[in-house]
């Protein structure tokens, strides 16, 4: 079975258009590359043919990916999970007991997931521990370094 690909709906969005955008203008700008690197003669030693040669392949493997994330997404709407749990889409805050220091997350589908800029996915352990919690729970998440326990502060849908 395939693994299935948690987006929302503006991700969803992004990635349509970033696959556009590479069908229509990116891929015709590496073929125009392409076509001109090897005007220059000799394809041994043409550097501008390989650099556009490696372009394209990262242009048709970025194609594939996004075709791939596509035709296996579900998108997350607000009514798959109860109004007052942590769930995909969601920010929440949560406090982090032993440093007595609050932390705001959005929970967000693997694709976008960014834990420095503070977007979360169900795929990290830390989102895992927090998908389907209430405000006022304390979650014990296993780390590196140990377990840590946060208490979830609130949830803004």
């Amino acid at each position: 079975m395939a693994k299935e690909f948690k987006l929302t709906q503006e991700s969803l969005d992004k990635l349509k258009e970033e696959l556009e955008y590479l069908k229509t203008v990116r891929e015709h700008e590496v073929a125009e590359q392409i076509k001109e690197a090897r005007s220059f003669g000799d394809l041994s030693e043409n550097s501008e043919y390989d650099e556009a040669k490696n372009e394209q392949g990262k242009v048709f493997s970025r194609m594939a990916e996004i075709e791939n994330v596509l035709a296996h997404a579900v998108v997350i709407t607000d009514d798959m999970y109860a109004a007052d749990e942590v769930s995909p889409g969601c920010r929440f805050v949560v406090k982090d007991l032993e440093l007595d220091e609050e932390e705001e997350y959005h929970f967000v589908g693997s694709q976008e997931a960014d834990p420095m800029d503070g977007k979360i996915s169900d795929e990290s352990p830390f989102g895992k521990a927090m998908l389907g919690k209430k405000i006022g729970t304390v979650v014990e998440v296993e780390a590196p370094d140990g377990t840590i326990k946060y208490q979830i502060v609130d949830i803004k849908k």
